[in-house]
């Protein structure tokens, strides 16, 4: 999101509102630093020849840094007020350094629940390799 767009208010937001894509370049820092800000030590997010000999094509993102772009997502585009209520993400191919990892997101469901507007959205990151994560992100904004 740029600076000169604002973040949209709840009740602006409809069934069908296609997010803005993003682009992430996925760089070999990023992949070894989400892995080891999240504990994660598996040699394949570290070791490009550990991920090559078991059939990886590179080291590749783990599956914590995947929802926390997930979540980057959804709330540079909602905005600070947003709260994240659930994130549930399937994981496909790899997301691994020098392929761009694109989201799009579309808002699937919107409800009013104890004085705040409740959303769901379908969310894709995809590359040159396929899917790399598909699912539903579901949040909320003040009423």
């Amino acid at each position: 999101m740029s600076a000169a767009q604002t973040s949209p208010r709840g009740s602006e937001i409809e069934v069908g509102t296609a997010l803005p894509d993003f682009e992430l370049d996925l760089t070999p820092t990023m992949v070894v630093a989400g892995a080891i800000a999240s504990r994660d030590f598996m040699p394949v997010h570290h070791s490009r020849d550990y991920a090559v000999a078991q059939g990886a094509p590179d080291i590749f993102l783990n599956i914590l840094s995947t929802n926390g772009y997930v979540a980057r997502y959804i709330t540079d585009w909602a905005g600070p007020e947003a709260m994240l209520k659930k994130i549930a993400i399937r994981l496909g191919g790899p997301a691994i350094p020098g392929k761009p990892l694109r989201f799009t997101g579309e808002v699937t469901d919107r409800r009013e629940e104890e004085g705040e507007f409740v959303f769901d959205i379908a969310v894709r990151a995809a590359n040159d390799l396929g899917d790399h994560a598909t699912g539903t992100v579901t949040m909320s904004l003040p009423g």
